[in-house]
């Protein structure tokens, strides 16, 4: 099943895909099944568990459903499906073909943390501002988290994510590393192993301690654009194992798959509750596909969107298609 959010008279409406062209009005069918809280946003919709989806089934399964509540898919307002997570946990460096240039790899996945404020929907611009410098798409698969969790286990994580769905993690290196970064250099009495023994260190003078914070590199207004759906998880076979693809003006600049993750979702997903107490809606960025071709070497990275307008679309086998057009400003 994919479900889905609009903006549609005005207000945000939840709606779940029936057949290839037609988004259905949920809200007011719930309603009718006694499930009145649950059409009421996709937070709620989660939050609701089996009955909300049991219903929403039997909903899109019906062929008497009124014409005023079907919706023709072109020209919808779409927002990020899921518009309202309490947090977005990215995952840095998960994509193995990306992760073998580090100089050490810790074992576990580098979070970041992306402002919900970020998100955007289907077909909306990505707004680059002049000195926002090189900024790159990031072509991401996304997991929504179904349930309450604390210290998962693998298997536990793995049943809590309620859906997937595509996300494409806009970053901008120039503000990391003009605005979001710092290094300092600390007095021998304050430095620490843990300090440069995650890095290499250039002579025994070298004591400079550098910091990177994923702020607005990261979480700028329109750097979390969404695919349409979010696919619910028992769609979905396998999440590490499927594919992706993106295109920059019509040409195919990354292809790649899940299968090419460091960690796998319910891995990432696990060791986040370690630190981070899940809640329903709670959004992942599980990774970017990196994977380039003889025009664009270096993948996502061989596409600069402060430099060139035009149109970033992305596709994840089972998913959809997400496609936004890059407004610089």
């Amino acid at each position: 099943m994919k479900l889905g959010t609009i903006l549609h008279n005005g207000r945000r409406e939840l709606v779940g895909a029936c057949g290839e062209d037609k988004a259905v009005l949920l809200r007011p069918l719930l309603a009718e099944a006694g499930l009145a809280e649950a059409g009421l946003s996709m937070n709620d919709f989660i939050e609701a568990g089996a009955p909300a989806l049991e219903a929403a089934r039997a909903i899109l399964a019906r062929s008497d459903l009124p014409a005023s509540y079907v919706l023709s898919t072109d020209g919808l307002d779409w927002l990020a499906p899921q518009p309202r997570p309490s947090k977005i946990l990215g995952v840095a460096f998960n994509n193995m073909g990306i992760r073998k240039a580090a100089f050490r790899d810790p074992g576990v996945p580098n979070f970041f943390l992306k402002a919900p404020s970020s998100l955007t929907g289907h077909g909306k611009p990505i707004i680059v501002r002049k000195n926002y410098g090189e900024t790159i798409p990031e072509l991401e698969l996304a997991g929504i988290i179904g349930k309450r969790i604390k210290d998962a286990t693998v298997e536990e994580a793995r049943a809590a994510i309620f859906g997937f769905g595509i996300i494409n993690d806009i970053t901008s290196h120039g503000l990391k590393f003009q605005l979001d970064s710092i290094s300092t250099s600390r007095s021998s009495d304050l430095l620490r192993p843990f300090h440069l023994n995650w890095r290499r260190q250039h002579g025994e003078e070298d004591r400079d301690v550098h910091y990177v914070y994923h702020a607005r590199s990261k979480a700028s207004d329109t750097f979390g654009p969404m695919a349409p759906w979010i696919t619910t998880a028992d769609d979905v076979a396998d999440p590490n194992n499927l594919s992706v693809t993106g295109w920059f003006n019509g040409e195919v600049f990354a292809e790649d798959s899940t299968s090419n993750y460091r960690f796998k979702v319910e891995e990432v997903v696990a060791e986040a509750s370690r630190y981070f107490t899940l809640e329903p809606g709670d959004m992942f960025c599980f990774g970017t596909s990196a994977r380039g071709n003889e025009k664009f070497p270096h993948g996502h990275r061989s596409v600069n969107l402060h430099e060139t307008q035009g149109e970033v679309a992305v596709e994840i086998s089972g998913l959809g298609r997400l496609s936004n057009p890059v407004i610089l400003e």
